[in-house]
Order: structure tokens, then sequence, then C-alpha cells
């Protein structure tokens, strides 16, 4: 007796219906009829109804399909096949085509100009795929500038090199190739080295992505310089040829550890190899041009310093243009600077193109900064009345935010449960402090000429700032946020760079 399969249909149903599956001997008798109507004719289709267009007849016999690839069709079909075998098989139209027979594909447009053929290709290797949907619209100006800065890049590694092998002693036959090699090794061996010791520095490649990939530029013109200072030094080649290639390996990490993150934020989508791969075969493209005009003019032997000082300047104003470019949602101090200064003045927080091209580039290492965040109680405090005073004004927030006339410098202290939106909440915080202080120092230096002719901020009244600070942040930090959100920013802490020291609560 063949087994039974009980399906229960729904609630409402009176009775159970039950499938019989067929036991094994009548199985074959199944196969055979499955067999039958797929080897049957196919049913014709019903005639098309009355107003509706029948659907167009396949206009080359042996029609197999349509395709389309970037815009271009072509039609596929059985192309020969007479005598390469006996049997038979139907093609879309039903019409009986040899088995064996080849496919053919049938284009459905003119073929390409050449020079459109030609352009095709470049943009094979030049854009990503669907370009430019396929990235954001700060991406052209930034490969363009990408491509100029290479250009010079590799015009000038010309001229270096070449002063590098002269002054290691290539022409001198005095010097014996053994030699030659052990300096050549010793000196990339120092700057692998000095790549190795400047990774560490890790996390700033990410809050301050454009100021260090800039400042990375500048170090390779540096250790370009050192090179060709090598031609009047030749009997100190060693040590110069060691700290150039040193500076120039720290520009190179710098340089590569910043180049996925600007990559990322032209990508839409899972494109970022994509993007990544076309950006560096703009710049090996636009370097070997550089090369090979570098190459051409130097046969005529020009001026070196003249040479290096246009190449340079061409270079750096490139770098400079091509990290201005770049657009990010993301708000470093920079950044947050920008946008917190704008809140203050206008109440309107500037969209990501206006921030990005706002953000200072290059802060030289002498540059006065007027805010810390995270900093040690030692810096920000040094009497503990100025503590005592404010610690009540910060007994509900997990930071303390002070002014060190001393040092002219906001502080902005984190507790120890301080989490990423405390943080954030202190720089802000810190901003509309300094906002005030700038203020009154401007009023200060405007009407006591006479009792303080020089201004010193020692002199003001900081704690009712302070006060004041607390009452402005209180009602407009979350319009800040609010605003800052509309507008496509991202807002972390770790891009802030906050210190290290927390404070702790007293314990007895």
């Amino acid at each position: 007796m063949a087994p039974t399969v009980g399906i229960k249909r729904s609630a409402a149903a009176v009775a159970t219906q039950t499938i019989s599956v067929p036991p094994p001997d009548a199985r074959f008798a199944v196969r055979e009829a499955v067999r039958a109507t797929i080897a049957s004719p196919p049913v014709e289709a019903p005639p098309a109804a009355a107003g509706k267009a029948a659907a167009p007849a396949p206009a080359v016999e042996g029609f197999l399909c349509l395709e389309e690839v970037d815009g271009r069709r072509w039609s596929y079909v059985v192309d020969g096949g007479q005598g390469k075998g006996k049997g038979r098989g139907r093609g879309r139209s039903g019409a009986a085509v040899p088995m064996g027979a080849s496919v053919r594909a049938v284009p459905l447009q003119s073929p390409l100009p050449p020079a459109e053929e030609v352009m095709a290709f470049i943009r094979s290797y030049v854009v990503p795929e669907g370009f430019p949907d396929s990235v954001t619209p700060s991406y052209v100006p930034y490969m363009t500038w990408r491509a100029l800065k290479h250009f010079f890049g590799g015009a000038m590694g010309v001229f270096t090199t070449r002063t590098l092998l002269s002054s290691v002693g290539v022409s001198q036959s005095k010097v014996t190739p053994g030699a030659i090699a052990i300096n050549w090794i010793l000196k990339d061996g120092a700057g692998r080295v000095g790549k190795m010791l400047f990774a560490r520095q890790g996390k700033k490649f990410d809050y301050d992505l454009k100021q260090l990939r800039f400042s990375s530029d500048l170090l390779l013109e540096i250790g370009a310089g050192i090179e060709l200072a090598t031609a009047a030094f030749p009997q100190f080649f060693l040590p110069m040829a060691c700290v150039a290639n040193v500076v120039k390996n720290v520009a190179a990490v710098t340089s590569t550890s910043t180049r996925t993150p600007i990559y990322k934020a032209y990508a839409r989508g899972e494109n970022i190899g994509d993007v990544t791969a076309k950006g560096e075969s703009v710049g090996n493209i636009a370097d070997l041009l550089g090369t090979g005009l570098s190459i051409f003019i130097s046969k005529r032997n020009p001026s070196l310093v003249t040479s290096f000082a246009f190449l340079s300047c061409g270079y750096l104003w490139s770098s400079y243009h091509e990290v201005r470019s770049v657009v990010l949602n993301t708000l470093n101090r920079a950044r947050f600077t920008v946008a917190v200064d704008s809140f203050i003045k206008t109440g309107h927080i500037p969209s990501l193109k206006e921030g990005n091209s706002q953000e200072t580039i290059f802060n030289p290492p002498w540059r006065h900064e007027p805010i810390a965040i995270g900093s040690r109680f030692g810096e920000a405090f040094q009497e503990p009345a100025s503590f005592v005073a404010i610690r009540p004004l910060f007994e509900d927030e997990r930071y303390m935010v002070t002014y060190n006339p001393a040092k002219d410098k906001v502080y902005a202290l984190l507790k120890d449960q301080a989490k990423s939106d405390d943080i954030i909440k202190a720089a802000f915080h810190a901003h509309v402090l300094l906002h005030f202080i700038n203020a009154s120092h401007a009023r200060k230096q405007m009407n006591s000429r006479r009792s303080d002719p020089y201004g010193n901020p020692c002199n003001m009244d900081f704690m009712a700032h302070i006060a004041e600070s607390c009452k402005i942040v209180s009602s407009s930090y979350g319009t800040f946020k609010k605003k800052a959100r509309e507008q496509g920013w991202i807002m972390s802490e770790s891009l802030l760079n906050p210190g290290k020291a927390r404070l702790c609560p007293a314990r007895p």
C-alpha cells in the first residue's frame, strides 16, 4: 500500500486533502509521460487580443537572443552548422537548426568611429565603470590636480636620479662598482628604517588627513632638494642621500596611508577598488609623461637649479589644489572649527563643499593652537581657586571647560564617564568659550589701551565668560547637532583627537 502524506490547508477547511505518492513500479510510467510532454510540439500561442500589437518576429532565421552592453546591442543568431551533425534542435522561431552549429553575434548599430573606439579604450583605464554616476562630483577636479602633480613629480625624478648617480661616482672610473652598490643599499636601507619608525603615527593619518597629505608633499620636495644638493657636495653623498631617503620614505608612508580614505570619499557604492585602481592608473600615466618630457629636456643640459625650482613650484601648487578639492563628510578639528565658528556667527552650518573649502590645509608646527581637548589637569589649572570656582558649573556634565590666561588657551577636560557625544559637546563648548574670550579681548584692547597698552589677557575676568558659555551651550548644542546632520556632516570624537587624560571621581 502506498504511503500517504496529509497536508492541512487552513483552519477554514472542512476536510484534509491527501496526496498519494505513486508506488515505485508506477514511476516508470510517470517518467515516460513527462518525456512525451516535453518532446511534443509547442502549443501555439493564442492570437493577440484586439487592440494590442503583436510581438515582432525575429528578423533573422535562427535568432537566439538580444544582448546590451554599455548601451550597445547585439543579436545572437545560429551560424552555419551544415554537415556538423545529424541531430536537429529548434530555434526561437521554431525552425529546425543543425545540432553543433555555432553562435554569431550581429551588431544592431553601426560600429563606432576609430576616434571613439580609442577614447573608449582610454576611459576603461582612467575612469571607474559607470562614470560619472559611480563617483561623487568632486572626483574630476581631484584627479585633474593629482595627474598634474604626478606629471611634475615624474619630471623631477629624472633630475634627482641623474644627480644621485653622478654624485655616487657612476661616471668616475676610480670608484669601484662594489662601493657604489654598498652606498646605494645603505641609502635605501635608511629610508626603510625611517618608513617603519614613522608608521607608528597610525591614527593621525585619519583625523588630519588633508594636512598630513600636503605636508608629505612638502617633505618629498625637501628630500628631492637634499638629493640635488649632493651634486655640490659629492664627498658627503652617503649621509645626505640617507637623510633624503628617510624624508622621502616618511612622505611615502603618509601619502599611502591617506590614499584609501580619499578614494573612499569619492566611491559611490561598493566600487572602492575600481576607483583606487583607476586613480593610480591616472597617476602612473601622468608620471610617465612627465618622465619622458624631463628626459627630453635634460638632454639640452638646462640649469639644474632653475629646472628644480620650476618643477617644485608646479608640484606643490598642484598638490595644494589636489588636497583642497577633496570633500570629506567627517568633522576633524579643522572642519569642526569651521562649522562651529559659522554657527556662532551666523546660526548656519556650512555645506560639505563649503566646509571643506574653508578648512586650513597647512598648519606649521609653530602655530599656536587655542584649544586643547582631553588635556591634563596641571596644564589647565595653575591654582586651585579657579578649579573650585568652576566645578559647580559642570556637576551635571561629563567634562569641564576652562581658560588659562597664562597660556592663552582654552582647555576641555574630560571625566572618566565621558562618551562620544560628551567629547563632541566639550569641543563645542570650548569653541563657544573661546569666542567670548576673543570678543572680550578685542573690546579690552580697544577701550583700555591707556591702562593696559598690551591688552594682557590675564586681566580679563574669564569666570563670567565660562558661566555665560554654559547657558549658551545648554540651549544651542542640540540645534548645532541637528543642523550639522542636515548638511550631511558625520561627527566622530575620534577625529577630534582628544587627549587620553580623564578626571576620576574623588575618593576618600
